[in-house]
């Protein structure tokens, strides 16, 4: 049976040149209703992850997840499976830095802006916040990678730098890393503090 991630990977090929029709042809078998356009892969990770967790099946839900790469690829996304393309409902979550690409992508392919929703900084920040500087050290600390953050805390860049920065900077440091750590502050969450961008994506699914 054509999986949900089939149809993700039909429709990047699409995005990036290639052919319309097994996007179309998939979304139609699978009953697709929602695309979730985010940024990258550690906000997949997360989004899949709290899915999990609250026992949604979003594939089956006709729910698909997206990473485009980077927010400069919304406004393609946008046009190949909201109003213009597919049909799609879009929704998702953005940088708050990159607000202008969402509303002017979203406006173009004639999608509502309010189903779009925006961290403070990135979706890292958002959790950081919600877990704390501690939090996220406890989940460091048992993912064996302690060492490594306090070695990157002596670095003379970061010097006077908050604490919750620190640890969104060292994050990004390795690759994988971003990604790995979406899926595991998203566990360490308590169910009530689910940062106020996700709650609101999944309260609109």
């Amino acid at each position: 049976m054509a999986d949900m991630r089939a149809f993700r990977d039909a429709v990047t090929s699409w995005a990036r040149g290639g052919p319309e029709g097994p996007a179309r042809s998939l979304a139609e078998s699978l009953g697709a209703r929602t695309a979730v356009l985010l940024e990258g892969l550690s906000d997949l990770a997360a989004v899949e992850a709290l899915a999990t967790r609250r026992g949604r099946d979003l594939a089956a839900e006709g729910v698909c997840v997206v990473s485009m790469g980077g927010a400069m690829s919304v406004g393609r996304y946008a046009g190949l499976l909201g109003p213009p393309g597919l049909g799609l409902r879009l929704t998702g979550l953005c940088d708050e830095g990159e607000r202008g690409f969402y509303e002017r992508a979203l406006t173009r392919a004639q999608a509502p802006l309010q189903d779009i929703h925006v961290c403070a900084a990135d979706l890292e920040d958002e959790l950081i916040r919600a877990l704390g500087t501690a939090g996220v050290e406890e989940i460091l600390r048992a993912e064996g990678d302690f060492r490594a953050w306090q070695t990157f805390q002596r670095q003379p860049a970061q010097h006077g730098r908050p604490r919750h920065q620190q640890v969104r900077r060292f994050l990004g440091t390795k690759k994988g890393r971003k990604i790995r750590y979406g899926r595991l502050l998203i566990e360490a969450l308590a169910p009530d503090r689910t940062p106020p961008p996700l709650d609101g994506l999944f309260a609109r699914l």
